[in-house]
């Protein structure tokens, strides 16, 4: 059955439209508080979100809409999606909940949920919410309404949490570091984190005006951080998106390095400390480079589809710790419970730092295939997959490249939009393909 409002994560769109409005939200919260009082008799929810200023009037109707259903709770304030699904499971909640919309600009905002565990829910727990929403309200008696309070100490919980995923015996004293926050939900918890554990902090994207998230600056612009890094001569960037759930790296040099790269990284200091890696999970995009090179070391590689929940899945059927996207959602389940921008970035220092090595050094061995990503903005009501001239110069694309290369097209689970995928050894060759295919969609 398809889902009529949850995306790939959560329920996400522009402020003012169907569904992020008050009143769909205040809805939502109550149609989730139904469902959870089927298994609970006092639940109790977690709410943090990001830096936007529409952050304010979705919490408050979060905070009604669960109250009138008989459901506590617990105010975090500005906090990283990571951290919320950390703070869910240590408080022993039943929910958490976290207002963002990740990498998107600020006019967008959206709704995210995790489990008692900290993990992402089912679709079947997301379809049995959209049943719900579409209900009658049924508002509890006034002694059953639920209470609200806040967690004052909730950024200081999860510096620690950070903290505890890099080694005891390794520092970070002598490193300069850019952390750049996208004006988002890490803004202070992220320059602290790598402080606290000795480094020289340089500080970009960490004030918010409820307006600047995302906005040249962060994972998802990283030429800030590239300009940072030079300009300060640090040894390294860390840059974040908006819900610090995602990460982007730059070194010394100037040289950025995604996701990809990033598992393979994390991947690798668990090889040098003669770890067993049974397996690693990508996704659809993860660049074959890195497919290559593991299963070149003996680990396993396995294709996801999209969405770092798919990934979760995954990495849960397979009983393995680790997988991530090319996007920056990393994940390393021994560490958090979901991806975690923080935690990820930490992995990867704590390689270098052992090794004595840099990024680049340590991925010597791994030249990434080029690949071509064109983003296509659908028109209302246009049908891509009816679309016969992309399905025929989709095959002749496929039949140019061979077993040298290969095309991926897929909807976005978050924006009206066809994401059009090719990769090849040759650049040139990836770009003409990809123009191609995209062309016969804009027609």
């Amino acid at each position: 059955m398809s889902r009529k409002y949850f995306g790939t994560d959560g329920i996400r769109g522009t402020v003012g439209q169907s569904p992020i409005t008050p009143d769909f939200v205040l809805r939502l919260a109550h149609a989730v508080g139904r469902v959870l009082k089927r298994t609970e008799d006092r639940p109790v929810v977690l709410i943090g979100k990001d830096t936007r200023i529409s952050g304010y009037m979705l919490e408050s109707a979060l905070e009604s809409g669960f109250n009138s259903a008989g459901v506590d709770v617990v105010l975090l304030g500005p906090l990283p999606t990571p951290a919320v699904a950390y703070l869910t499971r240590a408080q022993r909640a039943s929910l958490g909940v976290v207002i963002s919309a990740s990498h998107n600009a600020y006019p967008d905002n959206g709704i995210k949920f995790f489990s008692a565990q900290g993990t992402k829910l089912p679709d079947a727990w997301e379809l049995a919410v959209e049943a719900a929403v579409d209900e009658p309200p049924v508002w509890v008696d006034s002694a059953s309404l639920g209470r609200a309070r806040r967690l004052d100490d909730a950024a200081g919980r999860y510096i620690e949490l950070c903290k505890s995923t890099f080694a005891n015996d390794l520092t970070l004293k002598g490193l300069k570091i850019v952390v750049d926050a996208a004006h988002g939900a890490a803004y202070q918890i992220a320059p602290k984190v790598f402080h606290e554990l000795g480094a020289e902090v340089v500080a970009i994207g960490c004030t918010p005006d409820g307006l600047n998230i995302n906005h040249e600056v962060g994972a998802t612009h990283t030429d800030a951080l590239v300009a940072a890094v030079k300009a300060h001569h640090a040894d390294y960037g860390v840059a974040l998106d908006g819900d610090a759930d995602r990460l982007m790296m730059v070194d010394a040099t100037g040289r950025l390095y995604n996701g990809d790269e990033l598992l393979y990284l994390m991947a690798d200091d668990r090889l040098g400390r003669d770890e067993h890696v049974p397996g690693v999970v990508g996704t659809l995009m993860t660049n074959m480079a890195v497919e290559v090179a593991l299963k070149s070391r003996g680990v396993q590689f396995v294709r996801a589809k999209v969405g770092d929940r798919y990934v979760l899945e995954e990495l849960n059927k397979h009983k393995w710790l680790l997988g991530g996207e090319g996007s920056g959602h990393l994940l390393a389940l021994d560490k958090q419970t979901t991806g975690d921008g923080l935690v990820s970035a930490l992995q990867v220092l704590q390689t270098c730092v052992r090794s004595g090595q840099s990024m680049a050094q340590l991925l010597s061995g791994v030249t990434l295939f080029p690949q071509t990503l064109i983003n296509v903005r659908l028109q209302p009501g246009q049908d891509w997959k009816a679309n016969t001239r992309l399905v025929a110069e989709t095959q002749a694309v496929e039949a140019e490249l061979g077993n040298s290369g290969r095309v991926l097209i897929r909807a976005s689970g978050t924006e009206p939009l066809v994401r059009v995928m090719v990769e090849a050894r040759d650049a040139a060759q990836a770009q003409a393909c990809a123009e191609r295919l995209a062309s016969t969609l804009r027609a």
